[in-house]
């Protein structure tokens, strides 16, 4: 059913396609007529504004004319002289119009001759009124030359004029045609879309169904791996939390072997050390100063393994509590490295393991500040409130950008799983140049 769905898609979407070009196509031919068509009409409207007002000049010249030979006044002369200016203009805009056209531009040349004589009449007659020629001027009036001129100007404008005409005329009805077509084939077109619309949303529907089959059966199989996901989580994280005890476990225990048995050999070989030293008395001085370095070492050796076993196992937690041991911690720590670390505790109710976890964070905190910050100062605090506690541990640090730290960063992650283990939440906040910040929440009495 799903393949014969696909089959119709693959029909139906490029008979949409088709039906699309084809509408563009449609368009843009109808489109680029009437642009065309526009154009003609456009052109024959100039054309025949053109050529009205070249007979108004010619009449504005003509008024003029007369009425300067008939009065002698001057003031005639001004509308005379600013249309045979205009006159000269309007026939450049003809001749422009008129020369893609060789027959109009044959018309247009007779009329131009006319024009030119009818100007020369004009020009001629004028020209005697101002010598006083007064014979010569009232024969050219009296003649029928200007008239005749004139006729033949009016019977050229009015052929040109109707050549216009029907110009406009056949762009008006190309415009008519264009759009008929236009609108034969949008209508064909639109219903060859509706139909390809109609299949799709078949085959649409058809498909849906399918993939609403296969999604249920795709969420049931998510479902399911899901719960199994679940399940190797949780099953991963008690190995996590076992194993992490049993590290605990064998490090208390390493810790306890090497304060019982190897604290009681270095402490008894300091005392044989102290007897020897005090028998020979000076008498040898060689080996009374080979003992004193020999004591130094020992103390050195007894002081080393009692660091190995707190860092092993924190006896301090047991005898004297969480806050004594932070601030011994702090102490070792400073001592150690160029730190300074100030300390904020405040006495919190914590069980056993709650205690350890604190205590690890803190000192796994410290750890990374000495390897990786490169800081000066470091801040432990430590408050209690209703229902949890915080620990918080900060340096001035370079930090760094947490996107960047790698799956292999094994001790933040050991911190979370310690503290999510015991019920908290660990977040880190850190950026480039502005130090790191570790804080713990505990819930109290874990």
């Amino acid at each position: 059913m799903k393949r014969f769905a696909i089959y119709k898609i693959a029909i139906s979407l490029p008979l949409a396609v088709l039906a699309a070009a084809l509408l563009i196509f449609i368009n843009e031919a109808s489109f680029q007529r009437s642009t065309a068509a526009a154009a003609n009409i456009e052109e024959a409207q100039q054309t025949r504004g053109a050529i009205n007002k070249l007979l108004q000049h010619v009449l504005d010249a003509e008024t003029g004319q007369r009425g300067y030979l008939l009065t002698g006044d001057p003031r005639y002369l001004e509308p005379y002289t600013t249309a045979m200016a205009d006159l000269q203009q309007t026939l450049g805009v003809l001749n422009q119009l008129f020369a893609p056209y060789k027959d109009q531009l044959a018309e247009f040349g007779v009329m131009s001759e006319h024009v030119s004589r009818k100007l020369a009449e004009m020009d001629l007659s004028v020209r005697m009124r101002r010598e006083g020629n007064e014979d010569a001027w009232k024969f050219i009036l009296t003649t029928d030359v200007g008239k005749v001129h004139m006729d033949a100007i009016r019977a050229q404008s009015a052929r040109l004029t109707a050549s216009s005409i029907s110009k406009m005329e056949l762009g008006q009805a190309q415009i008519k045609k264009t759009l008929l077509l236009s609108r034969i084939g949008i209508a064909t077109m639109a219903l060859a879309g509706l139909l390809a619309f109609y299949m799709y949303l078949q085959q649409t529907k058809a498909l849906l169904a399918a993939g609403k089959r296969e999604q249920e059966s795709l969420q049931r199989e998510r479902d399911m791996l899901e719960s199994q996901v679940r399940e190797r989580t949780a099953s991963l994280a008690k190995l996590a939390t076992h194993l992490q005890n049993v590290r605990e476990d064998e490090r208390g225990h390493l810790a306890r072997e090497l304060h019982d048995e190897l604290g009681s050999l270095l402490t008894a070989a300091k005392l044989d050390v102290a007897r020897l030293k005090s028998r020979l008395a000076g008498n040898v001085p060689e080996a009374t100063e080979r003992l004193a370095h020999l004591t130094s070492t020992l103390n050195s050796g007894i002081a080393l393994a009692r660091r190995i076993v707190e860092d092993l196992r924190p006896s301090s937690l047991s005898h004297l509590g969480l806050v004594a041991s932070l601030e011994i911690l702090a102490r070792e720590f400073q001592e150690r490295s160029e730190l300074t670390i100030t300390t904020d505790l405040e006495h919190v109710e914590l069980g056993g393991a709650a205690q350890l976890t604190v205590y690890r964070l803190v000192q796994e905190s410290l750890t990374n500040i000495g390897k990786y910050a490169e800081a000066r100062q470091a801040e432990i605090s430590l408050h209690t409130f209703d229902g949890y506690i915080s620990v918080e541990v900060r340096d001035d640090g370079k930090g760094f950008k947490l996107d960047s730290v790698g799956p292999t960063s094994h001790g933040l992650a050991g911190m979370r799983h310690r503290v999510e283990a015991a019920g908290g939440r660990l977040t880190v906040t850190s950026s480039e140049g502005s130090g790191t910040q570790i804080r713990a929440v505990l819930p109290r009495g874990s």
